[in-house]
Formats: structure tokens, sequence, C-alpha cells
């Protein structure tokens, strides 16, 4: 049975929480970008549920600049990065081959309510894991910080 097969048989669940254990995994050495990513993550379910999921992206990517460099930025682009993938893969909700070529935001602008509704649903439910292997992986930020 190869990856794609195993893939068939995993729950819902299982995909996201391989998915988001995936992107913490993924993420560099730099210990400053993982203590500010960690902080980040948390924050994010809050700040769609307070602003929706189209605002609080669109702050992620201010946040990270148009040339992410210091750690901080970096952290708000990775994170943006590693939600775009999950919700712009080819079985997401914003499926390139939809017609659309993966910008996220860009996407959640050209379709529509349900689709904007399904996403957000999407993303805390992703969240929920990535959360749990952030606190599990990833050092916490210092006081005072981020």
């Amino acid at each position: 049975m190869d990856q794609h097969d195993t893939r068939l048989l995993q729950t819902p669940e299982q995909r996201r929480a391989s998915d988001a254990l995936r992107a913490v995994q993924s993420l560099d050495g730099d210990e400053t970008l993982r203590k500010r990513y960690r902080s980040y993550a948390d924050r994010l379910g809050t700040a769609i549920l307070m602003n929706g999921l189209g605002q609080a992206l669109a702050t992620e990517r201010a946040a990270a600049g148009r040339e992410p460099k210091k750690p901080d930025e970096r952290a708000h682009d990775r994170l943006y990065q590693n939600l775009s993938a999950w919700l712009c893969r080819p079985e997401g909700i914003y499926a390139p081959n939809a017609g659309h070529d993966g910008d996220l935001l860009k996407s959640i602008i050209e379709h529509d309510e349900a689709d904007y509704l399904r996403a957000q649903a999407e993303a805390l439910a992703w969240l929920v894991w990535h959360k749990k292997f952030c606190r599990a992986y990833l050092p916490p930020a210092d006081d005072g910080e981020a």
C-alpha cells in the first residue's frame, strides 16, 4: 500500500493531525522563530473567531511583510503558508485545480460565502491539532515577547 492509499484510509481528523504535525516539524532550528511561531499559532484561532478568517489571515500576511527576514516576520509568514497549504491542497476547499493558483487570500475573495464558512471551520479544526503540536514540540515564548 503506497502513501496515497494510506491517506485514503485515514479519517479527516487523522489527515488534519498529520498535516499539522508536518508543519510544526518543518520549522527550522531558529529558536526565536520557533518561540514566536508557537505564540502566533496560539492566537490565530481567537483572531479567526473574533475577526473572521479573511481578516485574520490578512493580518498574518501584513505582519510577515513583503520579504520576511526577521524571526517574527518569518514566523507570521510560515504560519500563513502552513494554513494556506492545508486549505489550498488538491483535496482542500480552495484546491488549485478549481481555477485558483493556491493564493489563499485571493481564493477567499473569489469564492462564495459557503466556501468561506467551510474554510473557516476547517482552519479552526486544523488549528486545534496544530496548537497541540506547537505546545508539544516548540519552546514557549519568553515573558514579555511577541
